[in-house]
């Protein structure tokens, strides 16, 4: 039974029946507080030059792609919860929006409804805004940006000049990841499982092509380094931040090969971590696309056929998203490299499990020291040679021949010259200084993080303000000049390179240097540029001078919570990152990081699948504020599961969060008419104990209760789903005292206070319904800055019990709750709890079984 029913079912109600006064009107309610609010521009405006303490609370930049669904509006809700909170709590709070409206799909759903990227952009916009002022978001739309209007955009190729003058914006020929369906290039973190990351069945191909980039791997070290202090982020992100930066310290070291070389060289360098067992090489094998297998093919058409077939096979494996799977194939070229230690000559294969795109495309293959060298060895009967023995205090141990292949880094080297009984370490360092000494390596340190291409071959985007002179060269566009404008009335339906390339009065240019004429650039950025800064933008948005003024900016940052999904952890954040780093070194800013803290929410799935339009399982919050209101939707939303983690769309979940803000209206309603006013303290709910009636002590222990458990939380674990579930609660103490409000015996200044205090803990979750209340009460102060209730700690100490939790019968772990806690309440905490968690990875839950205060079973198969 879902908990919203289930807290209902529990309580019995006065006999009487309901009044029409008493009866919630969503509709009615809403639209009264929609129209108040609208006429009130600056109701959510943070303050300028304030003596307060800020607080930045910012959700991701959203794409206006046409109308929100209830995905959105989950991340919406957890924002500004925490916004409506802080303001509560008497804090400056920054809580602004706007729109992330350039790129690819813009411009392909311009396409085919046959009008013009800007105007379906802003029509969408005008939609999506309207949205989420209906739904009672609190938003400083004073503050709003755009990014695919000219004063947001001139800022972009402002940052483009400064980037090109250091050296960190270049251009070069280079083979760039090309998205057939696309028709234009994708940087490498938009390339998924060998895929565009938006067209997931669409297999991205190579292709070379002149680029622009920008050098994200000179701040390679600061941004690994900084994630050791961004504690507030998720480890999960932070770990797939080091994996993508990917840095790796060893040894890269040149191999001579023998005989005619070609136009790709005649050396082949190689990057091992390992180069203590370089002995032990026995062949060096090369990507199917390097440069040196390309010279090989030309004048082997049997051994070019057969390279075909291993990048075939690599495509295939990216296409599957598992190429570290893939079932390694290899062929040999018939040619030999030097091993630069020893003179030795060593076979060259070309392999499929070796990329171009990942270290220099070529390895030294050591078989005995390396699993996936070992299994290829095996495979094609490739020497195997032992050159590292494990360490032993016995000597006969140390000679005798490990398990192959025999991997560690603790051991003494044999078979390697006059590095023989060197620790693996100590050679290392030794080996390294030799190759640097004689010219043919040196000890370097590799990153997998690229440098970011930002070209697209696409037209709404921001233009890159660079020009083209025959006799001057490349030549950037001076400052005074911007904005570079995007033209209006493209054609953007022909394929074939750039549709700006195709408008005269757009590309044909003057040349600032010697006034001939010059071509434009005619690619735009990667709209991953545009959302990079944006949220310094915010701090500053009307200013025509500059991207922002640097001393707001250092007021507001870094941000206080960014919000958003995972999907964004590598390909946004890590630019954002950048960014914040380069504009520090521009003096512009004094932060290194964006933001203290992130939070990433889990999606809500819908018939099994991530809510999308693509996949046609939306729900639409307009029907949902249609038929349950805008408080339902979002109270809906941040009740059905914990926001780490994904929610399972019902509609009967909704439908049961109507009936409990209908309750909570009801009660309000039915017990309002005789109150006294009230202090505006918790005095009156802090009586002595010992002067209340039993009912009165009961709802005055949940009342402080509920106060610390929804403080706590906000503070916290951001587990909405149980602050809303202890609301619920104390509204089903309130219910269960009726009979007693009925013969007086509670004091009616104490349910004042308790009725004004539910108002306030529920009013950043449902503020149509708060807000309405709270002047059904006699309140005359803004709801919005009314202080958050304060509970004594003394009247909020819960008795607790321990509770056992089994699973499939067996004792798996004790979790402690409060003694009245509800069934509810105890399966969440028990399915929070780490040693549970780990018991059921992997595992699906087939029922769940409580004893009431006596135990816990979990079924799982």
């Amino acid at each position: 039974m879902p908990q919203e029913e289930k807290s209902e079912a529990t309580v019995t109600e006065r006999p009487n029946p309901e009044r029409s006064d008493e009866r919630y009107d969503a509709q009615r309610v809403e639209t009264k507080w929609f129209e108040r609010w609208r006429q009130n521009a600056a109701l959510y405006a943070a303050e300028p030059d304030s003596t307060k303490k800020k607080y930045y609370v910012l959700e991701m930049l959203p794409y206006p792609s046409g109308a929100l669904h209830m995905g959105h509006v989950r991340n919406y809700a957890i924002g500004d919860a925490l916004a409506r909170y802080m303001w509560m709590n008497g804090y400056n709070v920054l809580h602004p929006m706007g729109w992330d409206s350039f790129g690819l799909p813009a411009e392909n759903a311009a396409i085919q409804n046959n009008t013009p990227p800007r105007q379906w952009t802003l029509r969408n916009i005008a939609n999506m805004k309207a949205q989420m002022n209906r739904l009672g978001f609190a938003y400083d739309w004073s503050r709003e940006v755009t990014t695919c209007l000219p004063e947001y955009y001139r800022w972009n190729q402002w940052f483009f000049l400064k980037l090109f003058e250091r050296g960190l914006a270049y251009r070069k020929k280079s083979k760039v990841n090309w998205c057939p369906k696309c028709a234009t290039v994708l940087a490498n973190e938009q390339v998924v499982n060998g895929c565009c990351w938006r067209h997931e069945d669409t297999v991205v191909e190579q292709r070379e092509l002149e680029q622009w980039f920008v050098r994200t791997t000179k701040y390679a070290d600061e941004l690994l380094s900084g994630l050791d202090k961004l504690e507030g982020w998720p480890e999960k992100v932070r770990t797939m931040q080091r994996n993508w930066i990917g840095r790796s310290e060893g040894t890269l070291v040149d191999f001579k090969l023998v005989g005619p070389s070609g136009p790709g060289g005649s050396t082949i360098s190689v990057f091992t971590t390992r180069v203590d067992t370089i002995f032990g090489a026995t062949s060096v094998q090369l990507a199917p696309e390097h440069p040196i297998v390309k010279d090989l093919v030309a004048a082997n058409a049997d051994l070019r056929v057969k390279v075909e077939q291993l990048i075939a096979e690599q495509r295939k494996a990216k296409e599957a998203g598992d190429i570290g799977e893939i079932e390694k194939h290899g062929v040999p070229t018939g040619r030999y490299a030097t091993n630069p230690f020893n003179g030795e000559k060593v076979p060259v294969w070309v392999a499929n499990y070796i990329l171009m795109d990942y270290g220099t495309g070529a390895i030294m293959s050591v078989p005995a020291h390396d699993e996936r060298d070992y299994e290829f060895a095996k495979k094609y009967k490739l020497e195997i040679r032992i050159v590292v023995l494990p360490r032993s205090d016995d000597p006969e141990e140390t000679v005798a021949e490990p398990p192959l292949p025999f991997v560690t880094h603790d051991g003494l080297l044999i078979n390697s010259g006059p590095y023989n009984n060197l620790s693996c370490d100590d050679a290392i360092q030794k080996m390294s200084a030799d190759a640097e000494k004689n010219g043919f390596g040196k000890a370097t340190v590799t990153y997998r993080l690229k440098d970011w291409g930002i070209s697209r071959q696409r037209y709404w985007g921001t233009p890159i303000p660079m020009l083209y002179c025959e006799k001057d060269g490349m030549v950037p566009v001076p400052e005074k000049d911007l904005p570079v404008i995007l033209p209006e009335n493209v054609d953007i339906t022909l394929t074939g390179g750039s549709p700006l390339g195709r408008v005269p009065e757009f590309v044909n240019a003057t040349c600032p240097k010697c006034g001939g004429p010059a071509r434009r650039e005619t690619d735009t950025m990667d709209t991953f540029v545009d959302s990079s800064w944006y949220f310094y933008r915010y701090t500053d948005a009307r200013n025509d001078r500059a991207p922002f003024d640097g001393k707001i900016a250092q007021y507001w940052f870094p941000i206080d919570q960014y919000i958003g999904g995972v999907e964004h952890a590598i390909l946004h954040l890590i630019y954002s990152r950048f960014w914040t780093k380069f504009m520090r070194d521009l003096g512009m800013i004094t932060n290194d990081e964006p933001a203290v803290r992130l939070f990433t929410q889990g999606m809500v799935i819908k018939s099994g699948a991530k809510m999308s339009k693509s996949l046609g399982n939306v729900v639409s919050p307009d029907e949902m504020v249609a038929r349950y209101g805008a408080d339902a939707a979002r109270l809906y939303s941040l009740f059905a599961a914990p926001p780490d983690r994904d929610l399972d769309w019902q509609d009967s979940g909704i439908e049961g969060i109507q009936r409990f803000l209908g309750r909570v209206y009801r009660f309000v309603v039915r017990n309002n008419s005789a109150l006294a006013a009230s202090s505006g303290t918790l005095q009156a709910a802090t009586l002595e104990a010992t002067s209340l009636h039993p009912a009165a002590r009961a709802i005055q222990r949940k009342l402080h209760q509920t106060i610390k458990r929804v403080s706590d939380d906000f503070q916290g674990r951001w587990h909405f789903n149980t602050c809303i579930s202890a609301i619920m609660e104390l509204v089903n103490v309130l219910y269960g005292a009726e009979e007693a409000l009925a013969q007086n015996a509670v004091p009616k200044p104490f349910l004042a206070e308790v009725e004004r205090n539910l108002v306030l803990l529920l009013a950043p979750f449902a503020p149509y319904v708060a807000h309405e209340l709270w002047e059904m009460l006699g309140e005359k102060g803004n709801l919005l800055k009314a202080p958050w209730p304060k509970y004594d700690a003394a009247l909020a100490k819960e008795e607790e019990i321990e509770i056992p939790v089994q699973i499939n019968g067996k004792l798996r772990s004790r979790i402690v709750v409060s003694a009245d806690a509800t069934e509810e309440t105890v399966l969440e905490r028990v399915l929070e709890d780490e040693k549970v968690r780990t018991a059921i990875a992997g595992k699906q839950i087939v029922k769940r079984f409580y004893v009431p205060g006596k135990l816990v079973n979990i079924v799982v198969k």
